[in-house]
């Protein structure tokens, strides 16, 4: 059928105006219904089957105020909602990460949630937690879930080996954790294998448990990099493992943690370093028979502290619904349900209510070690640093690998990290 030029025009006016619709923040439809749309980084089949369950059931309870479920990808997030928030296309509800939120909530992108959050979930939820989404006077994101870093070991070398099995109560000291590796080596065997492709939040935050903090904020509100003894131990463990004990596998440092796991199951590493999430790897990848353990991180002078950078729900400042969106988040926090978010994604929640529940406190995968590793994280040490994704992708990141590759010494890696370091950092401070 041929169009005639005001028929086209009208057709051409209907597609914006259903286009408009859609776009931007949530909003209310012609039944006067409003529409949220929630951003989800779930990924794993379980995580993402638990949050579209949940949103099924709060649509179900509540059809005055529709949540449209949208998803989104870890590997493209900060880049992508950079862009949504500058052409007026944010999500109202915002999935992402405590340590990707400071540019965007001093940016004016995102609601300070101060007042729009229920007493029971702001209780709920501990202030070590909170800290990590607080920048100056506000608090621009909810911190719901969490993960340490463990050691993931073959519980097979390990009994063969005789040597003392750590628990939280009784961890390994970072000096011990070399000499265990020493022993573990040989046969063509590595006492343990770093995946560092990623090495700086690694090093940062296992620094906490030796005193190590890197960042420090003046009095005029200003940071600065200072690399010091507690910030040493851990990479200087790491760089001795490989090049004087050789206890460590020194082809695994330009690897992510997934690609050790093949290595792993082989025999060639007794341990591997891995945040908590990757037990469902371990378990979904292992070869039949395979026995694997997970053991707490070790500890230092200020015991098993270490950084952490939680899982977040924002929303939006230029959300027309900020409210209706405050209540979907709490909806979805509920103790029950964020048990359900912890278990599909395999990693631990930070409520206090949540994380009594039974099923995080079996011996089964390792969830009772995590648990109780709960209560040692803290806010990662570049939690609220302006300037750190610079600082990190250009300073500190090919620093650290040519550390721990061997092509530098300490000297020279703290005289990057520091002098080259505070150039970055005062772009963003003056």
């Amino acid at each position: 059928m041929t169009r005639t030029p005001t028929r086209i025009l009208t057709l051409f006016a209907c597609a914006v105006l259903l286009l408009a619709g859609c776009s931007g923040g949530g909003d209310g439809a012609d039944d006067g219904r409003i529409t949220l749309r929630f951003q989800s980084l779930a990924w794993q089949d379980e995580s993402v089957k638990a949050n579209r369950e949940l949103v099924r059931e709060w649509n179900a309870g509540h059809p005055d105020v529709r949540v449209e479920y949208v998803q989104g990808s870890w590997d493209s997030v900060h880049d992508q909602l950079l862009t949504s928030f500058e052409g007026g296309e944010a999500p109202d509800i915002i999935h992402d990460a405590s340590d990707d939120l400071a540019d965007f909530a001093y940016g004016g992108y995102l609601a300070d949630l101060t007042g729009l959050l229920p007493a029971r979930l702001k209780s709920d939820i501990p202030e070590r937690s909170w800290e990590t989404v607080t920048f100056g006077d506000g608090v621009y994101g909810v911190p719901f879930l969490q993960e340490p870093r463990v050691l993931i070991a073959n519980a097979t070398l390990l009994k063969e080996s005789g040597v003392r099995i750590p628990t939280p109560e009784h961890p390994w000291t970072w000096p011990e954790f070399r000499r265990v590796t020493k022993e573990l080596s040989g046969d063509g065997t590595y006492g343990v294998a770093w995946p560092l492709k990623e090495p700086v939040s690694a090093t940062l935050n296992l620094s906490l448990s030796t005193g190590g903090q890197l960042f420090h904020r003046g009095a005029d509100g200003k940071v600065t990099v200072r690399f010091e003894t507690g910030d040493q131990a851990v990479p200087r463990t790491v760089h001795d493992q490989v090049d004087t004990d050789h206890s460590a596998s020194p082809t695994t440092l330009g690897s992510g943690g997934s690609d050790t796991l093949p290595g792993f199951f082989a025999g060639k590493y007794a341990m591997v370093p891995l945040g908590f999430s990757y037990r469902q790897q371990i378990e979904q990848q292992a070869p039949e028979g395979f026995d694997w353990q997970v053991l707490p991180a070790p500890a230092g002078a200020d015991g098993l502290a270490q950084g952490v950078s939680p899982q977040t729900l924002s929303i939006a400042e230029d959300s027309p619904h900020k409210k209706e969106a405050a209540a979907f988040v709490d909806f979805l926090l509920q103790p029950d349900n964020m048990v359900r978010l912890a278990l599909g994604d395999w990693m631990l929640p930070t409520g206090v209510q949540a994380l009594k529940d039974p099923a995080l406190h079996t011996d089964e995968h390792g969830w009772a070690t995590g648990a109780a590793l709960a209560e040692h994280l803290r806010s990662a040490p570049a939690q609220s640093v302006r300037g750190y994704a610079e600082w990190k992708d250009k300073v500190a990141t090919p620093a650290l690998q040519e550390y721990y590759s061997g092509a530098i010494g300490m000297d020279e890696l703290r005289h990057r990290l520091e002098e080259d370091g505070n150039l970055v950092l005062a772009r963003y401070q003056r």
